[in-house]
């Protein structure tokens, strides 16, 4: 549907996802993503053209709906040709006309069966389905029941994402269903990926318990690596004293301060499977270790099953 080589998403990471790292997955074969929240609209469609420089392949724009210049990104992925999008925080219903009209495909990020039948009717091509083990913004339901309930519901294609971080998470998708997969968090230490070294080093040292969730109180849960700044934001949430001003002002520009600086205020999103990252390599190598390691996991499965 996408035209592309292997059925794997690289995650359209806020602040993360640049036409380097989205062009060097797109060329291993995947389906490299473009963060539309990346200094202002401009500066996304300067992205996107230096994507296309960098790449023939398919490539696609994450578009957050709750940003500001949300409507404006949305016109711009018009004129700039992009056939490919997904969207999250909100319902892209309103421009699914208009994109529609422009030949593009719309793929927005679920976390419940509800809201993917939602966006099922309301016209998407397809969509991923995101458990709570994923990095960043999490909603309450886990990826193992996730995927398999919002499979049965649907009859258009289920990309798999949350806690997917080598071939055998990958085989573990495929089998509840999915069609294919969304990685975010390997991707953070691809060589292509331009985030600070202070956040590759901080996901290569980390471990099956060096993520946190915070924001449940605020009604944005957002998943990131055990710093000072996320246990400063905890111990805030926790405090009946502390107004949720005061905590949304102090987590204002924490991830950029986290990717451009490596900033110890900064707020490092990632995965539960963080701990399963243990080398910085090429995209072309994650891609190709996602599908073939998945492959390898499903053949000797089934020679073992028959022998």
């Amino acid at each position: 549907m996408l035209g592309i080589k292997y059925p794997v998403f690289q995650g359209g990471m806020a602040w993360v996802a640049d036409a380097s790292l989205a062009a060097a997955v797109s060329n291993a074969g995947g389906l490299g993503l473009i963060s539309s929240v990346n200094a202002g609209t401009e500066a996304v469609r300067n992205e996107i053209r230096k994507c296309k420089e960098l790449t023939d392949k398919p490539f696609g724009v994450n578009i957050m709906l709750q940003a500001p210049n949300a409507a404006e990104i949305a016109q711009m992925v018009i004129e700039e040709g992009v056939k490919i999008l997904t969207t999250g925080a909100g319902s892209p219903s309103q421009y699914m006309a208009a994109w529609k009209e422009a030949g593009i495909k719309v793929i927005p990020v679920v976390a419940s069966v509800a809201l993917a039948l939602k966006m099922q009717a309301a016209g998407a091509d397809a969509v991923v389905a995101e458990g709570a083990e994923s990095g960043g913004h999490v909603g309450e339901l886990h990826t193992m029941p996730l995927i398999p309930q919002i499979v049965d519901a649907l009859d258009i294609p289920v990309i798999a994402a949350g806690g997917i971080c080598d071939g055998r998470g990958a085989a573990a998708a495929f089998m509840l269903g999915a069609d294919a997969i969304q990685v975010g968090t390997r991707f953070l230490v691809a060589e292509e990926c331009t985030v600070h070294q202070e956040y590759k080093d901080k996901i290569l040292k980390a471990t099956d318990i060096s993520t946190t969730v915070t924001g449940k109180t605020l009604g944005h849960p957002v998943r990131s690596l055990k710093t000072p700044f996320s246990k400063s934001f905890a111990k805030m949430e926790a405090d009946p004293n502390v107004k949720p001003e005061e905590i949304l002002s102090f987590g204002t520009g924490s991830l950029r301060k986290a990717v451009k600086e490596g900033d110890r205020n900064g707020s490092y999103m990632a995965g539960e499977c963080a701990g399963m990252v243990r080398k910085a390599e090429p995209a072309k190598d994650i891609v190709e270790d996602l599908i073939l390691g998945a492959e390898k996991v499903m053949k000797e499965t089934l020679a073992a099953r028959l022998a």
